[in-house]
């Protein structure tokens, strides 16, 4: 008998909130597809939140079970943030830098946005820590743990896993229609038997175990406007010239007054 699936909970939350913080989840959506860009979102819960049923590791779930997740999750966060690094920014640097820049730009737009700086005073909290999918990334630059399997155990980064999933996939479907033949509808961008020979046909690659996306055009990052809810703030990133190396902290939370 197999064994049961782990759900996510809130342990790691009820931790931080007990220390008057507020856990930002990031996770990422991208790195295995031959095509389209790396998509991380990051999702803050206010303190002691009631968690949305069937909230899970976004790999388990159906496209219809997580477009029905989806407005409960945006319903109950503080806020969610979601960017992206581009296909050229993966041929430039790797896929591992790549993904690092895509959940440094959605950490960056969580610490900056006023309702994050707002929510965090009325919550009382005096910090916040950032935990992310897999192991931790040096190339994140800024400080962060890592959770392997979070998506399966912790709660906001399975909320994460499930944004980033929709919005990445609502982008290779828009893709699809200005790049037709590649099946992205269907495969949105994974190297599936349809996905391959599309490459052969086009003569992009000789052999289909190569290195694909760089063959792929170098796909925008659209503004995919899931909600008008205000935390909900998803755009694209600004060119990014240079990987950072070193350690540096998210942006500081003005706290104006606040004693």
């Amino acid at each position: 008998m197999a064994a049961a699936q782990p759900r996510p909970n809130l342990k790691r939350e009820e931790a931080a909130w007990s220390r008057r913080r507020l856990l930002i989840g990031v996770d990422e959506v991208g790195r295995g597809p031959l095509a389209g860009p790396v998509v991380a979102a990051a999702v803050v819960f206010p303190a002691w939140t009631v968690p949305v049923p069937g909230v899970r590791d976004s790999k388990t779930l159906s496209e219809n079970q997580r477009a029905e997740l989806l407005p409960g999750i945006k319903s109950s966060a503080l806020i969610i943030t979601v960017a992206a690094a581009s296909v050229r920014e993966v041929d430039r640097y790797n896929i591992r830098v790549a993904t690092a820049l895509a959940m440094r730009r959605a950490v960056a737009r969580t610490c900056a946005a006023k309702i994050f700086q707002d929510g965090v005073r009325r919550s009382g909290a005096t910090s916040y820590q950032v935990l992310i999918d897999g192991l931790a990334m040096h190339e994140c630059g800024f400080k962060h743990e890592g959770l392997v399997d979070g998506d399966a155990i912790c709660y906001s980064i399975a909320a994460a896993g499930i944004v980033a999933k929709q919005v990445r996939d609502e982008l290779m479907h828009r893709l699809a229609v200005r790049y037709p033949g590649y099946g992205w509808e269907h495969n949105v961008g994974y190297g599936t038997a349809e996905h391959c020979d599309a490459h052969r046909l086009a003569g992009t690659h000789s052999a289909p175990s190569q290195d694909l996306r760089s063959g792929c055009p170098d796909l925008p990052v659209l503004r995919i406007a899931l909600s008008s809810r205000r935390q909900l703030l998803i755009g694209s990133p600004r060119p990014f010239r240079e990987p950072v190396r070193r350690q540096v902290e998210p942006p500081r939370i003005d706290r104006g007054n606040q004693r």
